[in-house]
């Protein structure tokens, strides 16, 4: 039985991974999904109850964290994240103008009530492909469904304000 190796076009090398997982096999995102939950479960946990974190959130990699400015040293936090694991490298992104981006929301950063909207980045276009380009089926159909559920999300968002 051969067994497949990854070549490097560039150096025309064998790459051998050293460390973590290989991007793109679908199995290694179980894998991936598996390791935080246990190092959630076993390393962070500590750390949020210690640093009094109100909720945390996390979808993928992404994670969202809400504190108290005069409970919460949030440096303290990533810096504990960052010790915890020395193969992950933590990053932090703090409240601008009284407001965060987390995934496609905006969350604004009040007390008393929970709003938010939906987030384009600034390169953001509103552009779809025309019908009769020719894209693939799927590609040209996409805009149309994606259209149809950030539809469905701010009727949601207007009924919660």
């Amino acid at each position: 039985m051969r067994k497949a190796q990854p070549v490097c076009p560039i150096f025309h090398t064998i790459c051998k991974e050293n460390e973590g997982l290989a991007m793109g096999v679908p199995i290694f995102s179980i894998f991936s999904e598996i390791y935080l939950q246990y190092i959630e479960n076993t390393k962070f946990y500590d750390v949020l109850i210690k640093s009094q974190i109100e909720d945390y959130f996390r979808y993928v990699d992404y994670i969202l964290i809400i504190y108290k400015e005069s409970k919460t040293n949030i440096h303290d936090v990533l810096d504990a994240f960052n010790s915890t694991v020395p193969n992950l490298s933590f990053t932090l992104e703090e409240e601008a103008k009284h407001k965060i981006n987390f995934l496609d929301v905006t969350i604004p950063g009040n007390e008393h009530s929970l709003n938010f909207s939906i987030y384009r980045k600034p390169s953001f276009t509103d552009t779809i492909i025309p019908n009769d380009s020719c894209h693939p089926r799927e590609h040209n159909l996409n805009p149309t469904s994606t259209q149809m559920e950030y539809e469905k999300l701010k009727q949601i968002v207007d009924n919660i304000k």
